[in-house]
């Protein structure tokens, strides 16, 4: 063969394998190289703190959530502006800022619905569409399924875009506004109440109570002639109420006031907090408003018998270290100035219930009004939806506090037995 043409061919070769290529990676899924770690959202990214409001809009084009940024916190919107929960809100939106594309996933609106990112105008529409605002630009995306047997990541679509993604990280996100609201009410624990009153909504009431704040256990008071407590942990459920207590949901008091028959519950805390509730039934939920306030009394006595302990240790201190001079007198002069220096540090080392019991009583109330202060700014104008386990400590009766009666049948075969043995 004559070289030119042999060299001709081979060039003619290599210009077909290198279009050939060309050909093969122009079609070729992005999903191998240019998009991979590709930022999902590059809007969003390290302007998270420029979002004002969240929407998420369900099947059916329904807003199922609204979330606005006011002047000091998050609220929900539709939940007539409820305090949201922080925590949630950051975390999505860190989510979103730091997800990367996968993999590129289909482009026929067909096969949408398979990865949950189909038109959630569609009554059977599995996805949610999100819409953040505050950016430049207002950014929409559909959030479809979780690709839990597929490796992780979660399916998008940019709304309005065909095309769809794999994108890293778990993104689906709540759908009900209630589980976007901060519904941590309180968290007192049991140890500080010095007693609970509960009444039901015929007015017999049941009260525990501690003689003293370091007792380990409540006491039923007004126990029936005749009658046990069941146990002597039994009353201690009463004071758990208050004890990480989180609400299932929350409504305007408005919408949803107390009806006229009511349980109630009041729990004492022996600094002079004072939590009252109402709770009721309904529909099979369970049902509570609270309030807070001090009693003034309490607080002041307890104040005074914190000073008088604080004194009577900053005293004892005092004299140890005053003892301790005394013993080693008989030691070198240098010694003696030492330990003397020491117990001079002593006693200026008072604590301020010693040095300026004035000040420190304004400090412990300054610090429970605050308290007091902060607890009705989460309890005013909402109805909280308990869980069960909650409410059914609210509204224990004292039947529930007492070892049962023992049935008619058991006192006949105790008195057959008896007389037998006689």
């Amino acid at each position: 063969m004559n070289p030119k043409k042999f060299y001709l061919l081979i060039g003619t070769a290599i210009v077909a394998l290198i279009a050939a290529y060309w050909i093969n990676s122009s079609n070729k899924p992005q999903s191998d190289v240019s998009a991979q770690d590709k930022t999902l959202l590059p809007q969003l990214h390290d302007h998270v703190n420029d979002v004002n409001a969240i929407t998420l809009t369900g099947a059916g084009d329904k807003v199922l959530v609204t979330l606005k940024r006011g002047a000091n916190d998050w609220v929900v919107a539709n939940k007539s502006d409820y305090p949201a929960n922080l925590a949630k809100i950051r975390e999505l939106l860190i989510k979103l800022d730091q997800a990367t594309i996968l993999e590129r996933k289909t482009s026929d609106p067909k096969l949408y619905a398979k990865l949950g990112v189909d038109d959630v105008k569609n009554a059977d529409a599995k996805g949610v569409r999100v819409e953040l605002t505050g950016l430049p630009k207002p950014l929409e995306f559909i959030i479809g399924n979780y690709n839990g047997g597929g490796g992780g990541g979660t399916f998008v679509r940019m709304v309005g875009d065909k095309q769809s993604w794999l994108a890293s990280g778990t993104l689906t996100v709540a759908k009900k506004a209630s589980q976007w609201e901060d519904l941590s009410l309180v968290d007192i624990p049991s140890s500080r109440f010095r007693s609970i009153e509960l009444t039901d909504a015929h007015g017999k009431t049941l009260k525990v109570y501690k003689d003293a704040e370091g007792d380990a256990n409540f006491k039923v008071a007004d126990v029936p002639k005749g009658r046990e407590i069941s146990s002597e942990y039994a009353p201690n459920e009463l004071a758990s109420v208050l004890a990480s207590l989180n609400a299932e949901d929350a409504n305007p008091a408005k919408s949803m006031p107390a009806p006229d028959e009511t349980i109630k519950a009041q729990y004492d805390a022996f600094d002079g907090l004072v939590i009252n509730a109402v709770g009721w039934e309904k529909d099979g939920k369970d049902y509570a408003q609270f309030s807070a306030k001090l009693d003034n009394k309490v607080a002041a006595d307890h104040i005074d018998a914190e000073q008088a302990k604080a004194k009577a240790a900053y005293q004892a201190d005092v004299a140890a270290a005053d003892k301790k001079v005394a013993e080693e007198k008989s030691t070198t002069g240098k010694q003696a100035k030492s330990n003397a220096s020491a117990a001079s540090e002593v006693t200026q080392a008072k604590p301020l219930a010693v040095s300026d019991p004035s000040k420190d009583r304004q400090q412990k109330l300054d610090a429970l009004n605050k308290e007091i202060a902060t607890l009705n700014k989460k309890f005013n104008g909402w109805t909280f939806t308990l869980p069960t386990y909650k409410y059914t400590n609210m509204s224990r009766t004292m039947d529930d506090m007492l070892k049962p009666l023992p049935s008619k049948k058991s006192k006949h075969h105790a008195h057959k037995t008896k007389k037998a043995r006689k």
